[in-house]
């Protein structure tokens, strides 16, 4: 099986091709502008900015790919600011979905995007499912549903049965997630009187819900969620951190102190921690037939996990 892999760089794309290096008989062509985190066997890495759409489209099209994971989706604040991470977004989506159309063997492919979608809005339910409108209220939520709408448009003008992941968000302790460096802060600030709930989703789970899509070939949206819930305060509480109430205006301030430090919250993590964030994923458990192994509060936990790191001494000799 030949698999195209765009956004192979980042933590969920180098996850994914790992799990498919392990598979016997697949060959990779790798997409990124950052080179992958891991050391990948079988995979033809190429470093190609997401505007050249020349270079990325003709290797798309003379790799001729049976599958194609489209995860070239830059979130806000990870490795792009968020000017650029839209930018970066449409032009690979732009490529991926152009040379697609001209690949004879591809027979599946497989889109990243998020909850973020469904947005925030009066009209969104608590816990919406795939037959809920697409009514985003961020910057990163409308991004994502271009990404969707062009699947849609390529799956409507051929056969191949195009599989939307729509992702909570992803934390741990080693990811660039604008939320997890946000709530790894000594002081956490949360909405008051009450925050919403969120789910999450471990890293783990994003690449064997990649791995599910491709192995089950089957076309649709899906909800990809950790079980459980937790409100911002409480993550944080569970990292032991300092919650600082905050209310309407003061997020200005709040914002441009977390900025500051390091840890710039995005629009979209900040409606999170403002209104919640759920989705119901009842169709992915039951006809992608597959179910996250980590809970909510179990990506908490790992977030706060910290590997102590233990310097040895070293005995230098004096010279003779």
């Amino acid at each position: 099986m030949k698999v195209v892999i765009t956004g192979v760089g980042g933590a969920m794309g180098t996850g994914v091709a790992q799990l498919l290096d392990r598979e016997p008989g697949v060959s990779m062509l790798g997409i990124d502008m950052d080179p992958p985190r891991r050391r990948l066997e079988n995979v033809e890495f190429h470093r190609v900015p997401p505007p050249d759409h020349e270079t990325t489209e003709g290797l798309i099209r003379e790799f001729d790919p049976e599958v194609i994971i489209h995860m070239g989706i830059y979130e806000p604040h990870s490795r792009s600011n968020p000017i650029d991470a839209q930018r970066r977004t449409r032009a690979s989506t732009r490529s991926v979905f152009r040379a697609a159309m001209e690949c004879d063997s591809l027979r599946h492919v497989v889109v990243r995007s998020g909850i973020e979608v469904y947005g925030r809005s009066r009209a969104t339910p608590l816990r919406p499912d795939e037959h809920t409108a697409v009514r985003p209220t961020t910057r990163f939520g409308r991004t994502l549903a271009e990404v969707e709408a062009s699947a849609g448009a390529f799956a409507a003008s051929t056969e191949v049965p195009v599989t939307v992941l729509r992702l909570a968000p992803v934390i741990g302790p080693y990811i660039p997630s604008p939320l997890g460096r946000y709530l790894r802060l000594p002081v956490v600030p949360f909405a008051a009187p009450l925050d919403g709930p969120i789910q999450l989703l471990h890293i783990d789970d994003v690449h064997g819900a990649f791995l599910a899509a491709v192995n089950r070939r089957i076309g649709g949206v899906f909800n990809i969620v950790g079980q459980g819930a937790v409100t911002g305060s409480q993550a944080a509480r569970m990292g032991g951190r300092i919650v600082l109430p905050v209310i309407g205006p003061g997020w200005v301030l709040a914002r441009a102190i977390t900025g500051a430090l390091g840890a710039p919250l995005p629009e979209h993590s900040l409606e999170a921690m403002q209104r919640g964030q759920t989705a119901d994923d009842t169709k992915a458990r039951t006809v992608l037939d597959y179910t996250p192994a980590h809970s909510t509060p179990d990506c908490v936990n790992s977030l706060y996990e910290w590997v102590r790191i233990e310097r040895l001494a070293v005995e230098h000799k004096k010279a003779a």
